[in-house]
């Protein structure tokens, strides 16, 4: 569980508004392949409930607040992710869940790798008897 960590993310602040960015080769361990966002997720529902074979993420509240649960399969933590300036670095080999999604929220996923199916595990069980 000591890779899983938050991650700052450049924050310049200006009376205007406020400005962050990611660049590859600077602030995340990996080179970003893919990006996607969640969005309008109804009340109580949770997101992910799987781990990845080789696929790398930072998870990013970009609106509102959400919480996501990891897991290596011996432990669990729950990181709450509610400023747009902090990313949720989770490595390939961990059990994540999404949950808790505020009204509006956002969430932006960084991948390292190109969406291939392959590379989910979607067993809690069968995730465990990997580990």
């Amino acid at each position: 569980m000591d890779e899983v960590r938050i991650i700052n993310i450049p924050k310049i602040e200006d009376p205007r508004g406020n400005l962050s960015f990611i660049e590859n080769d600077n602030q995340l361990p990996f080179d970003i392949a893919r990006c996607y966002w969640l969005y309008d997720v109804p009340g109580g529902s949770r997101r992910g409930g799987h781990a990845f074979r080789r696929n790398d993420e930072v998870i990013i509240a970009l609106s509102g607040a959400l919480d996501v649960l990891v897991d290596n399969g011996k432990e669990r933590q729950v990181f709450s992710l509610t400023r747009s300036f902090y990313g949720l670095y989770v490595p390939h080999g961990i059990w994540r869940e999404m949950r808790n999604f505020s009204t509006n929220s956002v969430a932006l996923i960084l991948s390292s790798i190109e969406y291939d199916d392959s590379d989910y595990i979607f067993d809690y069980e069968h995730f465990k008897s990997q580990v």
